[in-house]
């Protein structure tokens, strides 16, 4: 991957945070470049890492992800990636991410899939947070408007607006759904600091309190949507319910980084953590003001309900696509580790590779199911069915697919040369000889371990299976939604009850 910083260009209005706050598109330029993309976050935001104010676009913490987005940026205005990760505003007057598109007929929803896997495929399915997640939850937020109005117009307007603010700018979102981890057995009423709360509103707008987590890539963004996961949406005082948007240079927001994973020591090679450590961040609200046309719902726990499911349609889905990816990166690089160590043909690895495969054709399978249950959504747009069954699926055998790389790879993805290890002359015979793989050379077996090391073995490894099995949600409370929701459990029910009649 090209490390070359991209000559940048001037960003206009863009970084100013009254354009923002006023959700303005004068200075609109559509989807991003890499270089304007990383101008963009260039706007006085307060990034904390290791008790500092840095910026990402300079700290070499944050450098290999930085330029891994701007790449892939770039990467969808080639020619041969243009036609399926891009499209044109209806007057033609900007081309505009297809993350965006509201797919109102089947071929809108095909082109919005075939985007989805060109981002997870560039990416293999390393990153979780990619832009395009994030894009269709605001299309989620538009598509279920009408609903927001029925609540107040306002919070109608406000979610179309935002739709279109972002689709024109190609706007970045992370979103922060969960309270702090502070004490989850007391009540935010009871200790108003465990929750972000509303403290003051008015016709202007209102005044936010607190803090959120997780926000996953939330340096690398412009904007973050607050809403509610299914954990918290149903609150005892209506001041902790509120949907809103806030830009990332918003006065008194300020989020803090978790230790960068980023593996740079000794001249070993870590090209996965290098390009797609994507930073977590918890993120403090100290009396942040957010205006009121950038309010979506507020004290409403019947709607803020109902809606986390409404806005998550399209994302939840294409979660799934970046799972699916993710899976057949693991299924290449185990396929590779047991033939370069000569054991493909052993009847129990040819077993557990199986095993890995059939994961990969199920998710595959399963995409294909849900896609052919389309739905229509009250504002009548094309929605995929649910992907209840398969979450609670991806979650189950995340760790699974760890462990069948590791057991397949034993040592071997502990015990590899560095890269000054192979340049030394006097190591290099020795290496050569002793360290090669059946059919491959050091080189190559020492890059594939080392990729297998990031995989499951080092601290990016590790953070990304702890997200695999929580970032779709607690699985047993996917399961209890599966279970009261599955449409076919009554007649699964009669058709038993029938047979014990006719036992009789």
């Amino acid at each position: 991957m090209n490390k070359t910083i991209p000559k940048l260009e001037a960003m206009d209005d863009f970084c100013t945070l009254d354009y923002k706050l006023q959700l303005c598109r004068s200075a609109a330029k559509g989807a991003w470049t890499g270089a304007r993309y990383i101008e963009s976050l260039k706007d006085g935001r307060q990034v904390w890492y290791d008790g500092e104010v840095i910026d990402v676009t300079r700290h070499p913490s944050f450098q290999g992800l930085l330029m891994a987005l701007a790449e892939l940026y770039d990467k969808q205005r080639l020619e041969n990636n243009s036609a399926d990760m891009l499209t044109e505003l209806d007057d033609g007057s900007l081309q505009v991410s297809a993350s965006y598109i509201v797919p109102s007929t089947r071929e809108e929803l095909d082109k919005k899939w075939r985007n989805s896997h060109k981002w997870m495929q560039l990416s293999y399915g390393q990153l979780p947070r990619v832009p395009d997640f994030m894009a269709n939850v605001v299309v989620g937020l538009y598509d279920f408007r009408h609903e927001l109005g029925k609540v107040d117009p306002q919070f109608e307007k406000n979610a179309e607006d935002y739709y279109h603010y972002c689709r024109e700018h190609d706007i970045c979102l992370t979103h922060a759904l969960g309270d702090p981890q502070i004490d989850r057995s007391a009540s935010p009423v009871e200790n108003p600091d465990h929750a972000l709360r509303v403290v003051k509103r008015t016709k202007e707008g209102i005044v936010v309190h607190g803090a959120k987590q997780l926000a996953t890539l939330a340096p690398y963004c412009h904007e973050a949507l607050i809403y509610l996961s299914p954990a918290f949406y149903m609150r005892e005082s209506p001041e902790f319910v509120a949907w809103f948007s806030v830009p990332m240079n918003a006065p008194g927001l300020k989020f803090l980084c978790r230790e960068s994973h980023v593996g740079t020591s000794n001249g070993f090679r870590h090209a996965f953590s290098q390009s797609y450590d994507e930073q977590d961040s918890m993120l403090f609200f100290d009396h942040v003001f957010i205006p009121m046309n950038r309010v979506f719902l507020l004290e409403n726990t019947e709607v803020a309900a109902k809606g986390f499911h409404e806005l998550n349609k399209w994302s939840l889905y294409v979660g799934q696509i970046r799972f699916y990816h993710r899976l057949r990166t693991f299924l290449g690089v185990t396929s590779l580790v047991a033939k370069s160590i000569g054991v493909d043909g052993f009847r129990e690895i040819m077993n557990r590779v199986g095993e890995l495969t059939s994961y990969v054709e199920l998710v595959r399978s399963c995409l294909v199911g849900i896609d052919s249950e389309t739905r229509i959504s009250s504002a009548g747009n094309i929605a995929p069915g649910s992907t209840l069954a398969l979450d609670s699926f991806a979650s189950q055998i995340a760790p699974r697919i760890n462990e069948i790389l590791r057991d397949i790879g034993g040592s071997g993805i502990i015990m590899q040369p560095s890269a000054k290890d192979l340049a030394n002359p006097e190591l290099r015979p020795y290496l050569e000889k002793y360290m090669k793989g059946k059919g491959v050379d050091v080189d190559f077996k020492t890059d594939l371990f080392r990729l297998a090391f990031e995989l499951i073995g080092d601290r990016f490894g590790a953070r990304q299976e702890l997200y695999e099995i929580w970032n779709r949600g607690d699985i047993v409370r996917t399961r209890m939604a599966l279970c009261k929701s599955y449409p076919d459990l009554n007649n699964c029910e009669e058709e038993i009850k029938d047979l014990i009649k006719e036992l009789k």
